[in-house]
């Protein structure tokens, strides 16, 4: 594995997005308006900063079977994506996610197991990699600090916890981040506060720079040793399906900092990608890649926020 931008590490799903007129209610039947399969979980950050350009690796047991055949292949051939640090393990089953998408929202049904090896497992030493990324949970992250000491730049995510708890004491790791991208909801309960602008406080005095995404209600992020603080309105676009949406979310940003760009730019690029990947099915699917983002500057004009970005991008 030669120098890369990023390396990611987390639990990689096949999702299965299904749009739906209406919820589904016992006793009856609902027929979907589209479907899609798409690699999920941790593979949407992968998969969205790949498109954005970066050279991105992937650290995550994949089930040596159909589904975790299907998405290596997709991964690595499809997307570009360094597979080195991760492994097929046999007699574990790929995890899959049903995702239904109605109402301009989502509901996930997952079926899986823990996997046999662990992120400190898969990467015993500091990958060669500018920065590295990772959902972070209740479960040892030691090569988190291990990246940190090397001189990478951390950023880190949570997802649903399962059991409701949403234990505090999770976010201990937060002392070996740079960077936390959680979303409202996961701030607040993980924080206990009542409002996104109070957990945003609250996490600040743990890392560096927190970025909270906030759905339909844009963004908020707080530089914690600069004082910055940054308010951005959500994109109006119209939602398909929002699985993945705040994985894009995160990678938009990571790209952008490594980009050095200033913090209200990053939190409206990654406001941008968010949006453009909520209207269609699927999370890693529907992340945009430069010639997306052109054709929506192209359709708006009159917003010039991005404009210089996308135009040196989009014109390599």
């Amino acid at each position: 594995m030669g120098e890369l931008d990023v390396v990611v590490s987390g639990l990689v799903f096949q999702d299965l997005v299904l749009g739906l007129p209406t919820p589904p209610r016992p006793g009856t039947e609902v027929w979907a308006t589209g479907s899609l399969e798409s690699p999920g979980g941790i593979a949407n950050f992968a998969v969205a900063l790949a498109r954005l350009g970066l050279r991105t690796g992937l650290a995550a047991a994949f089930g040596a079977d159909d589904l975790g055949d299907r998405l290596w292949d997709r991964l690595t051939g499809g997307e570009g994506i360094d597979l080195t640090l991760s492994r097929k393990l046999a007699g574990w089953q790929t995890p899959l996610t049903v995702a239904l998408a109605y109402d301009d929202d989502r509901a996930l049904v997952t079926r899986g197991t823990p996997p046999p090896l662990s992120a400190d497992e898969l990467i015993t030493a500091p990958p060669a990699a500018r920065a590295v990324a990772a959902h972070i949970g209740p479960w040892p992250n030691e090569w988190l600090a291990k990246a940190k000491a090397a001189g990478c730049v951390v950023f880190a995510d949570v997802g649903w916890d399962p059991s409701e708890r949403w234990d505090p004491r999770v976010l201990d790791q937060l002392q070996h981040c740079d960077v936390f991208l959680p979303n409202a909801g996961e701030a607040m309960r993980y924080t206990r506060t009542d409002s996104p602008e109070q957990a945003l406080g609250r996490l600040a005095a743990k890392v560096p720079v927190v970025v909270v995404s906030n759905g339909a209600d844009g963004a908020l992020a707080l530089d914690a040793g600069t004082g910055e603080r940054v308010v951005v309105p959500a994109y109006p676009v119209p939602a398909a399906d929002t699985t993945g949406a705040g994985d894009v979310f995160a990678a938009g940003f990571i790209a952008a900092t490594l980009w050095e760009l200033p913090l209200a730019t990053r939190v409206r690029f990654a406001a941008l990608v968010a949006a453009l990947s909520v209207t269609r099915l699927g999370g890693a699917d529907a992340a945009p890649g430069w010639a997306e983002l052109a054709a929506w500057q192209a359709a708006h004009p009159e917003d010039h926020h991005l404009q210089a970005l996308i135009s040196a991008h989009s014109g390599r």
